[in-house]
C-alpha cells in the first residue's frame, strides 16, 4: 500500500516543500529511505520503528521503502520523522488517510514516541503555511508567527487521535502576545541597558557612532588598549531605528533556520518572536570562516554575518582576525548578500549588516606612541592583514585616544545619553527614506548625483584628493555619503560643501597605525 505526506526542509535560509513517500509491500523485512537523505535522514528508520512501538502501533513486518521527492534535492535533518511515520501508518492500513490530506507535518520523533522541535521551523512553516499544518508543541509559538492555523503535537499518539478526531489539539497559551498582522510590539526588555550617556571624553567617537548609526556606515575604531572603542560599538545598536515588519521577519527566519546559538542550547526553547530590536553579533576572532560567513560542506547554515542582518556585526579585536576571514567579507559588504555554493547545494543568504571593527594599532596597542614596544616589521605584518579593499570599505575610520582622566573623574557637563541623540538618528534615517533607501550608505551612482549635489569647490577638492590617490573613487564615493549624513543630523539640506567634505574626510583616517588623514 502507498501513502504520501507532505513536508519540507531548509536549505540555507529558505524551505523546500517536500513529498513523503511510504511504500509497504510484502517480501524480507527491510527499511530504506531514498531521494537524496543525509544521516539524519536515513537514521529516520530507526527512530521511527522505536516511536511508532512506543506509540502503541503495530510495525509491519514487510518492505518499507520511504521516497523524499523532489529526488534531486539533497534532504538533511531530523523534521522528516514525523511524516515518514504518519505515512507509515497510513500505508499499513493502521490510520485512516484522509485527515491527512492537504496538510503538512514537521518533528523529530523520540524513541518514547514524543514529537521534539526541529530546526528552521519558521522558513519550513513559510513554504507550507497555504494549508493546515502540524508542528511541534515547542516551535508552535514559532510557527504562528507566519501560520497563525498551525496545530501542536506532543506525541506521535496523540497526533494520530487528533487527526482521527478521537481528541482535540492541544492549544497551549502563547509565550507572548502576538499583535495584528503577526508581529509582536517592543517590550521594555528588549530594549538595550547600555547607554551612550556613560561614554565619557570620546567628542569625535560618539560622532562617529552617530554618524555611523544615521547613515548605515561601516565603522573602524583604532586606538589603545582600555581607550574605549569596545564600550563605544557596544552602544550604536541602540540608536539604530526599529525594523521594520519585513526586516523583523527576515532576521527571525534567518535565527530560526541557523538554530541554537549556544552550546548547549536547546533547539526552540526561548519565545521564538518577531523582535523589534536590530540584533547585535560579536564573533571571537578564532571563528572559522564558515562560522562568519555561513554555509558547510553539505548542510548549509546562515553564519554570524548573515544573523547580523539589518543589525551590526562587531569585529573585536579586528587585527587578530585571519586575513583570509576580513577579505571574506569584501563581497557581502557590497552585495548585501552571500551566495554560499558547493557541488551539490547552494544557497543565497541575507548579510546586510552594519559592520564595527575595532583594533589597535600594532600587537603591544600603543603605536605610535614611544611606549610602543614593537618592531616596524610587527607593525606591519599585524598591519597586513587588513588589505586595502578592506580598509577602503570602512566609511569612518577614527581614532579613539585614551580619555583625559579629567573627562572621567573631573564632573565635567553632562554628556548626551542615547534617548537624546536616538531622534537625530531617526530623523535622518527618515530624510533617507524620503530619498527611496533605508540609509545614506545606500545611494549610488545617479542617485548619489541626485541626492547629494556638491558646491563647485567641494567638486575640486574631490578631484584633487583623487588624482593624489588619497581616495579611490568608491572612498570619494563615501566621504560624500557620510557628508550627506552630516548635513542631514544637522537638519541641513544639500548642496554639500568644502567644510562638510573636509568634516567627513576627517572621520575617514588613512592609516590604521595612528597616522594623520590624508
Amino acid at each position: 500500500m502507498l501513502a504520501s505526506v507532505s513536508s519540507a526542509v531548509v536549505v540555507g535560509v529558505e524551505g523546500h516543500g517536500v513529498r513523503v513517500e511510504v511504500h509497504v509491500a510484502g517480501g524480507l523485512p527491510s527499511f530504506s529511505v531514498v531521494g537524496l537523505p543525509d544521516a539524519s535522514c536515513r537514521e529516520a528508520r530507526d527512530r521511527v520503528r522505536a516511536a511508532v512501538l512506543s506509540a502503541g502501533f503495530r510495525f509491519p513486518p514487510e518492505r518499507i521503502t520511504v521516497n523524499l521527492a523532489p529526488t534531486d534535492l539533497r534532504k538533511h535533518g531530523p523534521c522528516l520523522d514525523l511524516p515518514i511515520a504518519l505515512a507509515l501508518l497510513v500505508a499499513s492500513g493502521q490510520l485512516d488517510a484522509d485527515p491527512l490530506v492537504g496538510t503538512g507535518f514537521l518533528g523529530e520523533l523520540g524513541l518514547d514516541g514524543s514529537v521534539r522541535p526541529v530546526v528552521g521551523a519558521l522558513p519550513l512553516a513559510e513554504v507550507l503555511g497555504s494549508g493546515p499544518l502540524v508542528v511541534p508543541l515547542r516551535n508552535l509559538d514559532e510557527v504562528r508567527l507566519v501560520a497563525p492555523g498551525a496545530r501542536g503535537a506532543a506525541t506521535l499518539r496523540g497526533v494520530a487521535e487528533c487527526l482521527q478526531g478521537e481528541s482535540p489539539w492541544p492549544d497551549p497559551e502563547p509565550r507572548r502576545s502576538i499583535g495584528a498582522g503577526g508581529v509582536v510590539g517592543e517590550s521594555s526588555a528588549e530594549r538595550p541597558s547600555v547607554d551612550l550617556a556613560d561614554v565619557q571624553g570620546h567628542p569625535l567617537g560618539r560622532l562617529a557612532i552617530e554618524v555611523a548609526a544615521a547613515g548605515g556606515h561601516h565603522t573602524l575604531l583604532v586606538g589603545p588598549p582600555g581607550a574605549g572603542k569596545t564600550m563605544l560599538a557596544e552602544r550604536l545598536v541602540g540608536l539604530l531605528p526599529d525594523l521594520t515588519d519585513q526586516e523583523a521577519l527576515e532576521v527571525a527566519r534567518v535565527h530560526s533556520a541557523a538554530g541554537p546559538t549556544r552550546p548547549g542550547g536547546p533547539v526552540s526553547d526561548a519565545p521564538a518572536v518577531l523582535s523589534r530590536r536590530p540584533p547585535f553579533r560579536s564573533p571571537h576572532h578564532t571563528a572559522s570562516v564558515v562560522a562568519l560567513v555561513g554555509g558547510g560542506s553539505r548542510t548549509l547554515r546562515p553564519g554570524e554575518i548573515s544573523l547580523a542582518t539589518s543589525g551590526v556585526l562587531f569585529m573585536d579585536e579586528l587585527g587578530e582576525f585571519p586575513a583570509a576571514h576580513l577579505d571574506a567579507l569584501r563581497q557581502p559588504l557590497e552585495s548585501g548578500v552571500v551566495d554560499v555554493v558547493r557541488a551539490s547545494v547552494s544557497a543565497r543568504l541575507p548579510a546586510r549588516f552594519l559592520l564595527v571593527g575595532a583594533t589597535n594599532p600594532c600587537p603591544c596597542g600603543f603605536a605610535p606612541d614611544p611606549r610602543c614596544r614593537c618592531s616596524p616589521a610587527q607593525i606591519q605584518r599585524y598591519v597586513r592583514r587588513l588589505s586595502g579593499p578592506v580598509l577602503d570599505r570602512f566609511d569612518l575610520r577614527v581614532r579613539i585616544e585614551r580619555p583625559d582622566p579629567e573627562s572621567l573623574f573631573g564632573g565635567g557637563a553632562a554628556v548626551e545619553s542615547t534617548g537624546d541623540v536616538r531622534p537625530r538618528v531617526l530623523g535622518a534615517r527618515q530624510v533617507a527614506a524620503g530619498r527611496g533607501v533605508r540609509c545614506n550608505r545606500m545611494l549610488r551612482g545617479d542617485a548619489l548625483e541626485r541626492h547629494a549635489p556638491l558646491h563647485p569647490d567641494a567638486v575640486d577638492l574631490l578631484r584633487d584628493r583623487v588624482d593624489r590617490g588619497t581616495l579611490s573613487v568608491r572612498g570619494a564615493q563615501r566621504v560624500r555619503a557620510v557628508a550627506l549624513t552630516l548635513i542631514d543630523l544637522a537638519g541641513g539640506s544639500p548642496p554639500i560643501g568644502v567644510d562638510d567634505l573636509l568634516l567627513a574626510e576627517h572621520l575617514r583616517i588613512g592609516d590604521v597605525t595612528g597616522g594623520a588623514a590624508p
